[in-house]
C-alpha cells in the first residue's frame, strides 16, 4: 500500500537512499587530493570568486544542468556543494533523477568549508 502511494505521489524512494550530507571534515577528506566528480552548482560569478580546487562548475538554475550533469559517469559518486546548502540539495535531487546512485552533497555549502 506504501509503496503505491509513493508512486501514486511520485515520490522517489531511492532519492533519500541516493544522497549523504557529509559535514566538512568528510567532504574534505573525500574531496582533497582525489580524483573525483566535484560540482559547483552556484553561478558562475560566485565559482569565479571563489571555489574548491578542481571542482566543475554547473549552474543548478542553468538551461544547460542536465546536459552537463549527464556528461558525468553515473557509476561514479558525485560531490556537490553550492554557497550554503540550499541550491546543492536541489541539485543533489535532479541528480538522482538522471540516474545517479551515490551523491554527497556539503553541508552548509562553501561557506561552511572555508
Amino acid at each position: 500500500m506504501i509503496k503505491f502511494l509513493k508512486s501514486l505521489f511520485g515520490i522517489n524512494s531511492n532519492t533519500n537512499n541516493n544522497i549523504k550530507v557529509l559535514d566538512v571534515q568528510t567532504f574534505k577528506k573525500a574531496v582533497t587530493n582525489k580524483k573525483v566528480q566535484l560540482i559547483d552548482v552556484r553561478t558562475a560569478n560566485e565559482y569565479n570568486a571563489g571555489c574548491i580546487k578542481k571542482a566543475k562548475n554547473i549552474d543548478v538554475f542553468s538551461g544547460k544542468f542536465t546536459s552537463e550533469v549527464n556528461k558525468l559517469d553515473k557509476e561514479k559518486p558525485v560531490y556537490v556543494y553550492c554557497r550554503s546548502g540550499g541550491r546543492s540539495k536541489r541539485a543533489t535531487k535532479k541528480i538522482v533523477d538522471l540516474g545517479f546512485k551515490e551523491i554527497y552533497d556539503l553541508k552548509g555549502g562553501i561557506l561552511n568549508y572555508n
